[in-house]
């Protein structure tokens, strides 16, 4: 998920040297203002000349692909390709030089946005589960969540809270986040969402009980249709004693109430 800041407004191959790739820029005399050149630039080309400057700084993080993904690189070309078309088919002219390189981006983020199907729950817990005669609840809240809804492919973001009542063995933190993000990298609805992390959880280290809630905006809501900007989304699974008890299902929705919104 981490990357470095590279120039993608080239046309060449990714193995290309990104400084043979650097665009090439107005130079401006740091002592002067702009209209104090022999020319001044048009606004065409001062449009251009931000815009490959923009290229140029726009993180890597939609071109890099996640760890892990070598089975679907054969996918990008074809991917490419469909992006052009959807380019095209919207009115657009995908050879003009702002969107020269969008369709291979675009493929990228793609990839990126749904890296959660490359990845399994054996894969990320590892060896993280430990013995360890707990029997208290461990919560923990405010995950951020970033997903695409599968009926619009539009994103859906938002914030996810999981607590469980350990049953003589514990996972490792970080990889309740984890989880999260391998469901949430997927095409979802939030209430499958919940339920799979719920499910993952208790698969892993079987606990008196689980429970998720998961609170998101849907740019699907916000962005067409209804267009209603506030609207939020809640979803919860209860299992185990969060199901069956009411002062433990109680006691986790007060502990996290700040991400329920409440």
């Amino acid at each position: 998920m981490n990357g470095t800041g590279r120039d993608r407004s080239y046309s060449g191959t990714l193995n290309s040297s990104p400084s043979s790739r650097r665009p090439t820029l107005p130079r401006f005399n740091s002592f002067q203002a702009p209209y104090h050149r022999n020319r001044a630039m048009s606004i065409d080309e001062t449009v251009a000349a931000v815009s490959n400057l923009a290229a140029y700084e726009e993180d890597v993080e939609a071109l890099e692909l996640p760890k892990g993904t070598s089975s679907r690189e054969n996918l990008l070309p074809k991917m490419k390709e469909t992006y052009q078309d959807l380019l095209k088919h919207i009115g657009e002219d995908p050879t003009r030089p702002g969107l020269i390189n969008t369709p291979e981006r675009a493929a990228k983020a793609m990839m990126f946005f749904t890296k959660g199907y490359d990845e399994t729950i054996q894969d990320v817990l590892n060896d993280a589960i430990f013995d360890e005669n707990h029997d208290q609840m461990v919560i923990i809240k405010d995950i951020e969540m970033f997903s695409m809804c599968e009926h619009h492919l539009v994103p859906f973001i938002g914030k996810v809270s999981v607590g469980y009542l350990p049953n003589q063995r514990v996972l490792g933190l970080s990889k309740i986040a984890r989880i999260v993000e391998i469901y949430s990298r997927r095409l979802q609805v939030q209430e499958r969402l919940t339920k799979q992390i719920a499910m993952a959880i208790t698969e892993a280290v079987q606990p008196a009980g689980v429970g998720v809630v998961v609170e998101a905006s849907h740019m699907c809501m916000v962005m067409r249709g209804v267009q209603k900007l506030n609207a939020k989304t809640i979803t919860s699974t209860m299992l185990g004693v969060f199901r069956e008890d009411q002062r433990t299902r109680e006691e986790f929705l007060t502990l996290c109430r700040h991400s329920c919104g409440s």
